[in-house]
């Protein structure tokens, strides 16, 4: 077993401790004001943000449009934290290279939205960024279980992807259980995209999720709540891990 240079990299426990990864709040910015989208990252980057969460949309794999590199450029200089760009587009590869030079920290796309997976990682991190893969909900754990020693990050939609504010649909946290348990003791994080929030958080943490992509959760109630909402998404996946904040 290689890494992204040929590498060795370490087998993967057979039991891995079920907290061994930190908790990371992603506030996106798709729920964020676009006419000051700049000054919106430094806004919840300062109310406590582990990592700012970019979704992409083509308005050909997903019914919306959102921004391209261009703009991630632009947004860059606002903020240090790790930019997430999640890439709901088809096709993927000739825009990887773009979003890499953009600013991107890590970058992840849908097994669905091409048939080379596989060289789609490894292109990832020929470029120095980090890679991830995502699955859509009609989309079961298995289609990505040959690609978790590519892989440095899983994503599970728990909602359509498309737009923002849709409602978590639960019945994908058999799904995150199963990937938890594929995963094993890889370095690999495991992050749920869609209706999080303070309830339905801890719902993400139990199944062995431990990064968490907010939206209107995150952006709700103006500047002056995002540390606030930042904080009690926060506080709630740390209660079902059985921490304190």
């Amino acid at each position: 077993m290689t890494g992204p240079a040929g590498l060795p990299r370490a087998a993967p426990d057979a039991n891995p401790p079920a907290m061994s990864r930190p908790v990371l709040i992603a506030p996106s910015i798709l729920s964020a004001d676009f006419a000051r989208l700049g000054a919106e990252v430094a806004s919840i980057d300062a109310a406590g943000a582990d990592w700012i969460h970019c979704d992409v949309m083509d308005g050909h794999f997903v019914p919306n449009i959102s921004f391209g590199p261009d703009v991630l450029k632009a947004i860059r200089p606002h903020s240090t934290k790790f930019f997430d760009v999640h890439l709901m587009i088809q096709p993927v590869d000739p825009f990887i290279e773009a979003f890499a030079r953009a600013g991107a920290d890590l970058i992840s796309f849908h097994v669905e939205a091409g048939p080379h997976a596989h060289r789609t990682l490894r292109l990832i991190r020929s470029l120095g960024k980090k890679s991830g893969i995502v699955l859509t909900p009609q989309t079961p754990a298995s289609a990505v279980e040959h690609l978790l020693d590519e892989a440095d990050l899983v994503l599970v939609m728990t909602v359509n992807p498309g737009f923002g504010g849709q409602s978590f649909i639960r019945e994908m946290m058999p799904k995150v259980e199963q990937l938890r348990a594929m995963i094993g003791g890889r370095p690999i994080d495991l992050e749920i995209d869609g209706g999080v929030t303070p309830e339905t958080a801890p719902l993400c943490i139990k199944a062995g999720a431990n990064v968490l992509v907010a939206g209107s959760a995150a952006f709700r109630g103006g500047e002056g709540a995002y540390a606030s909402n930042i904080a009690a998404i926060r506080k709630a996946a740390a209660g079902a891990r059985g921490e304190w904040v």
